[in-house]
């Protein structure tokens, strides 16, 4: 192989690297972005859950943006990136068996408001939230008529896109 054909593949690679990584960015930016709008503009409330599960897109997205700037890491970033797109799936399946009643959820934020047992309203009223958020069990659905929670589909998206972003860094590091 002359010089110039190595410098041609080595290109195609990078290129492929590029695009593996700009689909796992707009992938991973799209969920947290599409919540958010569905808050704007639906009026969905999100409960602190929902908030927790953003947070391991933006972190995918970082590692896919950087996998854009360093091709030559391009694999092992994009295998983060899906680490990270899997743990929003989980935390989303988890948010699902709290909204099921299947456990309840550890964190503080998501329990709703209770008169408690023989709490004054004083004492009722201090125990509250300084904003009102929504408890983790009650399920917002984004779709009328599909029996899918956000939650769902976040568990089902974030174990999706964890996979292909897998899928990808794999293809990457055999190229």
């Amino acid at each position: 192989m002359d010089g110039s054909s190595c410098k041609r593949r080595a290109g195609a690679q990078s290129l492929g690297s590029m695009k593996r990584a700009l689909i796992i960015l707009a992938l991973a930016a799209a969920a947290p972005l599409l919540a958010q709008a569905s808050e704007t503009w639906l009026g969905l409330a999100p409960c602190e859950l929902c908030l927790w599960q953003r947070w391991p897109y933006w972190i995918a997205a970082g590692f896919a943006a950087l996998a854009l700037v360093l091709p030559r890491f391009g694999a092992p970033l994009l295998a983060l990136a899906g680490l990270a797109a899997l743990v929003s799936g989980v935390l989303g399946g988890f948010h699902l068996g709290v909204e099921q009643g299947f456990w309840p959820s550890p964190l503080a934020g998501c329990k709703a408001a209770t008169a408690g047992g023989a709490m004054s309203i004083e004492d009722m009223l201090k125990s509250l939230a300084p904003t009102p958020n929504k408890p983790c069990d009650a399920p917002a659905f984004l779709i009328p008529g599909l029996p899918l929670s956000m939650a769902a589909m976040n568990m089902v998206y974030g174990l999706g896109l964890g996979a292909l972003s897998l899928g990808l860094a794999r293809q990457g590091a055999r190229a």
